[in-house]
C-alpha cells in the first residue's frame, strides 16, 4: 500500500551515467542513501534532474526496479509522465507495483496550447487505466520546458473528480504567486522547486519542496523546514541555491555530487545536456564544494 501523504524536503536526484550512457546503479544508490541520511524526507527519482526524458523506457523501468528493491518505496516518488499515454500508463502501473509512494506526471508536452479539457481527458485516461494500481499522483508543472501550465481551475477539477488519486503538484515555474494559488485548493499539496520557499511554507500552505539543489546540502534545507523562521538558515539555503543555479543546473548538480563522492561517473550527462568544461565555471563550482567541506 502506498503512502497516503507525503511532505517535507525532497531531493530531485540525478542519474549517474557511464561514459557509454548506461546507468551506474551503485553510484545512484550511494547518493540516494546519502541524501536520506543527511535529512531528506523523500527522493524524487527520474524527474528532470534525473534526465528521465533522455532515458529509454527500458532504462527508466530498470532504474525504478533497482531503486525500489534497494530503498524504501515509501521514501520515493517517481516521474512516470511521458508524451504518450501507453508509456505513461505502463510506468505508472509499475510504480505502484514496486511500492513507490507517488507518481509525478508531466503533461503530454509535445502539444502546446492545448485546452484544459484536453489535459483533463488525458489525465482522466491515465487514472482510469491505472484504477487497479491506484498510486497517488502529483502534477508536474514546468512550463519553461513543457510549454504547458496547469491552470488552478484544472488542478481543482482533477482533485475534485479524483480525490483518491490526484494529491498535488510539483511547481518548477519559479512563480511563487502561482504556487500559492495552487496551494489554496483544498487538499492539494504543493511543492515549489526552490528550497528557499520553505521559509514561507507554513504561511503559504506549501507541503515542502522538491529541488535539484537539495542534493548538495540536504541538512540546511531540513533545518529550514523544521525552523522556518531562522534567517541564518534561510540565508545559507538561498546562497547555495543561487550559487548553483548560476550554472546549467543538471550538470552543475552532478558535478558537485561527483566532488563529494570522488566519482567521475557523475560528470556525465546525456545530450542535449552538456558537461561543464569552462574553467571559470568549474572554479566557481569547486569553490562551492570547498565551502561546504570547510576546505576553502
Amino acid at each position: 500500500m502506498t503512502a497516503a501523504k507525503i511532505g517535507g524536503v525532497i531531493a530531485a536526484v540525478p542519474t549517474p551515467l557511464t561514459a557509454s550512457g548506461t546507468v551506474d546503479t551503485d553510484a545512484f544508490l550511494e547518493h540516494a542513501r546519502w541524501c536520506l541520511a543527511e535529512g531528506c524526507d523523500l527522493l524524487n527519482v527520474l524527474g528532470t534532474t534525473g534526465e528521465a526524458n533522455s532515458l529509454s523506457f527500458s532504462q527508466r523501468s530498470a532504474l525504478m526496479a533497482t531503486a525500489a528493491k534497494s530503498l524504501d518505496g515509501d521514501m520515493m516518488m517517481v516521474g512516470t509522465g511521458t508524451p504518450d499515454l501507453e508509456t505513461t500508463i505502463t510506468l505508472t502501473r509499475q510504480a505502484y507495483e514496486l511500492g513507490y509512494a507517488a507518481a509525478l506526471l508531466l503533461p503530454p508536452y509535445y502539444y502546446k496550447s492545448v485546452q484544459d479539457e484536453g489535459l483533463f481527458a488525458w489525465f482522466a485516461k491515465v487514472i482510469q487505466e491505472t484504477a487497479e494500481t491506484p498510486i497517488p499522483m502529483y502534477l508536474y508543472n514546468f512550463p519553461q520546458l513543457t510549454g504547458i501550465e496547469f491552470s488552478p481551475a484544472l488542478a481543482a477539477r482533477l482533485i475534485q473528480m479524483f480525490p483518491e488519486r490526484v494529491r498535488g503538484a510539483k511547481d518548477s515555474s519559479g512563480n511563487l504567486d502561482y504556487a500559492r494559488q495552487l496551494a489554496q485548493i483544498s487538499g492539494f499539496a504543493v511543492f515549489p522547486s526552490n528550497e528557499a520557499a520553505l521559509a514561507g511554507a507554513e504561511k503559504d500552505n506549501f507541503a515542502g519542496c522538491i529541488s535539484a539543489t537539495v542534493n548538495i546540502n540536504p541538512q540546511s534545507s531540513a533545518r529550514l523546514w523544521k525552523n522556518q523562521s531562522d534567517p541564518a538558515t534561510l540565508d545559507e539555503v538561498r546562497h547555495l541555491r543561487q550559487a548553483i543555479a548560476a550554472h546549467p543546473l543538471i550538470p552543475a548538480v552532478k558535478y558537485l555530487v561527483g566532488k563529494r563522492t570522488g566519482s567521475a561517473v557523475w560528470s556525465n550527462v546525456l545530450p542535449p545536456n552538456l558537461k561543464i568544461t569552462e574553467r571559470a565555471r568549474l572554479e566557481m563550482l569547486d569553490a562551492i564544494a570547498a565551502e561546504l567541506t570547510g576546505t576553502s
